[in-house]
């Protein structure tokens, strides 16, 4: 039998109870943290994809800017008829336009998202929703998304159509 006083323990003793110690109170610990530093490294990639497409998206509003002819910056539909050349290039663009939202969708929508995905992915539809709202890009959208995945032709149609039929310019249910 062991001796109840931990004085008397001899050093295998010392091992056993260390070892029954680490197993009741430091593996639980370990998992907890392993799994909080899993949690904010799975956030902090999120940010970061968010942050890549973001830029990507900043860099398709200055093309936008260095041909300003097309008047994409204004709200609602173009006034201006464009001639081949420039209706070429607004083609191009919203081309670039959809390939960034396809990527967007990809990397960031899921149908069960965090409160933090979700934050980020709103985003992400408001700017589709804008876009959405012109009819020009709603005209081109049928050829743009040609080949783009079928998941993210069905979201961005949808959307589109929401947009269409929204009198104010507003999704319906937005504040």
């Amino acid at each position: 039998m062991t001796p109840t006083n931990p004085t008397s323990w001899t050093v295998l003793e010392w091992f056993e109870f260390l070892s029954c110690l680490v197993t009741v109170v430091g593996l639980p610990f370990a998992i907890l943290v392993f799994a909080f530093e899993q949690r904010r490294e799975r956030q902090n990639e999120e940010e970061e994809i968010f942050q890549r497409l973001v830029d990507e998206y900043n860099g398709f509003l200055k093309l936008v800017l260095e041909h300003s002819d097309l008047q994409l910056l204004r709200r609602g539909t173009l006034d201006v008829e464009l001639n081949p050349e420039q209706s070429e290039r607004r083609y191009a663009l919203f081309s670039i336009l959809v390939s960034i939202f396809e990527r967007a969708y990809m990397l960031v929508y899921e149908e069960s998202m965090s409160r933090q995905t979700s934050r980020l992915w709103q985003s992400w539809e408001d700017y589709m929703r804008e876009w959405c709202r012109r009819t020009e890009f709603r005209e081109a959208l049928p050829s743009l998304l040609q080949g783009e995945d079928s998941d993210f032709q069905d979201y961005i149609r949808r959307i589109a159509a929401e947009e269409s039929k929204s009198p104010t310019g507003r999704p319906r249910g937005a504040g």
